[in-house]
């Protein structure tokens, strides 16, 4: 993904089409919502490339975002006119589990949210622009 601010809504849009070809309409929201978060948490935080991973295994829908920070994401509590702190906090408040890994080139910073139903036994793999 380019290091830009329009990447985000780019990356907004292919998720949205993935989940849609892959019967997953009701995550979209909470997924671009969950993802532009970590999106821009890794422009504003990291230098070098960001890549966006998403994949559903084990029922739950997966997004990876891949960063060169080798530091991992802080849970702060925002002030009430705060303009922004508060990416984290939405991402602990909406995903099943969350978390961040440690990786040879910086980190990866993830969310999980349980798929709308059990029907979904194929795993899917692919990385976003």
């Amino acid at each position: 993904m380019a290091r830009e601010a329009a990447s985000v809504g780019r990356t907004r849009r292919a998720l949205t089409t993935r989940l849609s070809s892959w019967g997953l309409h009701e995550l979209t929201d909470t997924t671009q919502l969950l993802a532009s978060e970590l999106i821009t948490n890794a422009l504003r935080h990291a230098h070098g490339p960001i890549r966006v991973h998403l994949r559903v295994h084990d029922a739950l829908l997966r997004c990876e975002v891949e960063d060169a920070d080798p530091n991992g994401p802080v849970p702060r509590t925002a002030g009430a006119d705060a303009e922004s702190g508060r990416g984290i906090e939405l991402v602990d408040a909406l995903a099943q589990a969350w978390g961040s890994d440690a990786t040879l080139t910086g980190k990866t910073t993830w969310f999980e949210l349980p798929l709308p139903s059990s029907g979904h036994d194929i795993t899917y793999a692919t990385p976003t622009p």
